[in-house]
């Protein structure tokens, strides 16, 4: 509802930009603010895109774990996590906004069993509770399944919300803890 209103203001503000244009050109097209406003309607695309990439999350070196196979998945989360947030902003159906959401959910599931089995295999000390983080984050995204059949426009925002912190302050703090372990033992 929130992303429907923000459209509805932009297209708004657009209808009255032109509106005040075809009235500055009528008047007299040499007015400085009838050539300042057309410049301000072509800046809005760039504007309202910049505005809403702020909420997308984007891969970032500081990110990295140092292993490649890990940092790969991690970015493919980051990728279907900016996918359910597409599905979001621009109103899809309920289908769409499902399938990016269930995708997100099983490729979760299917990372946390690699590096659960990468801990497991190499004797991680923390494994036990690093496995139990991973467990505490599914039964809260499987709450946000449960609840986008109550609100679907609530729980996508807080589906959003949660992944988004969760998975970048989840790479930098314990998995950072465990991949200087695994790279110790080799793994790349």
């Amino acid at each position: 509802m929130k992303t429907q209103m923000s459209m509805f203001g932009i297209a708004l503000l657009i209808m009255i930009l032109i509106v005040a244009i075809i009235l500055g050109f009528a008047a007299g097209p040499t007015s400085p603010l009838t050539w300042a406003l057309v410049g301000f309607l072509f800046a809005i695309p760039y504007l309202h895109r910049r505005y809403s990439m702020q909420n997308y999350v984007e891969w970032d070196d500081k990110y990295s774990v140092g292993i490649e196979s890990i940092d790969k998945q991690h970015k493919r989360l980051i990728d279907l996590i900016n996918q359910l947030k597409t599905a979001v902003d621009y109103s899809t159906d309920e289908e769409f906004e499902r399938s990016a959401l269930t995708a997100l959910v099983d490729y979760t599931k299917t990372h946390f069993t690699y590096e659960e089995e990468l801990m497991e295999k190499y004797g991680y000390p923390d494994y036990e509770s690093h496995k139990a983080e991973h467990q505490k984050m599914i039964r809260e995204v499987e709450k946000v399944l449960k609840e986008y059949e109550e609100d679907h426009d609530r729980a996508m925002e807080h589906a959003l919300a949660f992944l988004k912190s969760w998975l970048i302050n989840h790479i930098n703090g314990t998995d950072k803890q465990y991949s200087d372990f695994l790279i110790s033992k080799g793994v790349k």
